[in-house]
C-alpha cells in the first residue's frame, strides 16, 4: 500500500478545476464515481465529469449522498472469473484473469475507504494473499469527499470514524462554499495532483467535532451474550434475504464454483455469499451448521464485532464502518444500531 506523505500541502480548487482534472483522469485511466443508474446512485465508470451524480446539476455542487453499494465491489466484485480452462484431448490449458488496468475512484465516502482498509486485513495482510484483490487494490487510487454531516442512518462516529476522516484515502477533498480544499494523504495521491496547475493555499483544513452517536459493546462483552434468547427474538423479523451482506462494505464471504462455458471449456467463478443465507456452509449430506435464523443472524453480528477483530488483529476496532446501508436496505426492519444499543444496556 502507498505510504503517507510527509508534507502538509493542500490546494484550493474551483468546481471548474475539479471537473477539468477529473476529465483528464478519465482520458488516461478508468474513472469511477457516483453515477445515477436506474434511479440509484452507484459507483460506476464515467467517461467525463458530466456523468457524475452531482447534487444539483445547474449549480454543480458536490456529489450526492453515499451510493447504494460501497467501493467493495471494485476490489472484490460480486461475481468474477478467476481463470478459464480449455481441454482438448489430453491437453489442458489454464488462463488466469488478472485485472491490470489503473483505476481512480472519485467521491469516496470515509466509511467506504475504511471498509476497504478492513478488507485488507483478510485479503492483503494475512497469508495467503489474494492476488486478485491485491492487484485491484494496488492499481486503484481513492479520491475521498468529506461528508458535511452523518446521514439519517449513519453511525460512523460510534465505530471510530467521522464524516470527514481522511485516514484511509489517497486524496481528500473538503467542499467549501462551491470550491474544494484538496489534501494529498498518500504518495500515490500526491502523484495524481497536477503539478503547477493548482495553487497551494494556506487556508486551514476545515475542522469539526462530531459527537459519538452511541456507545457500542466492548469486544469482551460479546461472548457472554452468545446464548441469549435475544437472537431468536430479533430474528423473527429476518427474511434471510442476505441484502444486508451484499450492501455491506466489509462482508467478504464468497463461494467458488466451476461453470461449463462450451465444449471443453470451463471457467472458475467466485461469487459473494452471506452467512445469513439458509444454505450457507451446507455440507455433503445436506447438514446445515446453523439451521435456525437466530443462529445465522447472531453469527453476522459476532463476525462484525468479535470474530473478525479476533482473527485478523484489528485490536479494538470492529468490522463495521457505521455506513448504515444495512438499515436502509432491510425489508423487515432489522436495525444494527438497535442491536448494539440493546446489548449495551445493563443486564
Amino acid at each position: 500500500m502507498s505510504k503517507s506523505v510527509s508534507d502538509n500541502k493542500h490546494w484550493l480548487i474551483s468546481q471548474t478545476e475539479l471537473e477539468s482534472w477529473l476529465d483528464q483522469i478519465a482520458n488516461a485511466r478508468t474513472l469511477i464515481a457516483p453515477r445515477e443508474v436506474a434511479g440509484l446512485t452507484l459507483y460506476r465508470p464515467v467517461e467525463k465529469s458530466d456523468e457524475i451524480a452531482w447534487n444539483d446539476k445547474p449549480r454543480r455542487s458536490a456529489p450526492s449522498g453515499r451510493p447504494v453499494l460501497s467501493i467493495k465491489e471494485i476490489f472484490f466484485p460480486a461475481t468474477e472469473r478467476m481463470f478459464s480452462i480449455q481441454k482438448s484431448g489430453q491437453d489442458i490449458a489454464l488462463k488466469e484473469s488478472f485485472p491490470d488496468w489503473e483505476t481512480v475512484v472519485f467521491g469516496v465516502r470515509p466509511c467506504d475507504a475504511r471498509g476497504a482498509k478492513l478488507l485488507d486485513a483478510l485479503f492483503l495482510d494475512t497469508n495467503p494473499i489474494d492476488s486478485f484483490y491485491a492487484r485491484r487494490r494496488e492499481n486503484t487510487t481513492l479520491i475521498g469527499l468529506a461528508c458535511k454531516s452523518p446521514g439519517s442512518t449513519c453511525f460512523c462516529t460510534s465505530m471510530g470514524g467521522a464524516p470527514d476522516d481522511a485516514y484511509d484515502m489517497d486524496i481528500m477533498l473538503f467542499e467549501m462554499g462551491g470550491a474544494y480544499l484538496a489534501k494529498a494523504v498518500t504518495e500515490k495521491g500526491r502523484f495524481l495532483i497536477p503539478g503547477g496547475d493548482w495553487k497551494e493555499t494556506t487556508t486551514d483544513l476545515p475542522s469539526a467535532n462530531f459527537e459519538i452517536q452511541f456507545p457500542i459493546p466492548e469486544k469482551g462483552k460479546w461472548p457472554e451474550h452468545f446464548n441469549d434468547d435475544y437472537w431468536m427474538r430479533i430474528s423473527e423479523r429476518c427474511l434471510s434475504c442476505r441484502a444486508c451482506a451484499y450492501v455491506c462494505p466489509t462482508c467478504r464471504c464468497f463461494a467458488v464454483r466451476d461453470e461449463l462455458v462450451g465444449p471443453g471449456e470451463f471457467e472458475r467463478i467466485r461469487c459473494w455469499d452471506a452467512c445469513t443465507g439458509e444454505n450457507y456452509r451446507r455440507v455433503a449430506g445436506g447438514h446445515k451448521p446453523r439451521p435456525e435464523k437466530g443462529e445465522r443472524l447472531r453469527n453476522r453480528f459476532y463476525c462484525k464485532f468479535f470474530y473478525y477483530p479476533e482473527q485478523y488483529g484489528i485490536s479494538n476496532a470492529s468490522a463495521c464502518t457505521g455506513c448504515g446501508r444495512c438499515i436502509d436496505v432491510c425489508p423487515a426492519g432489522v436495525d444494527i444500531t438497535e442491536v448494539l444499543v440493546d446489548l449495551e444496556k445493563p443486564a
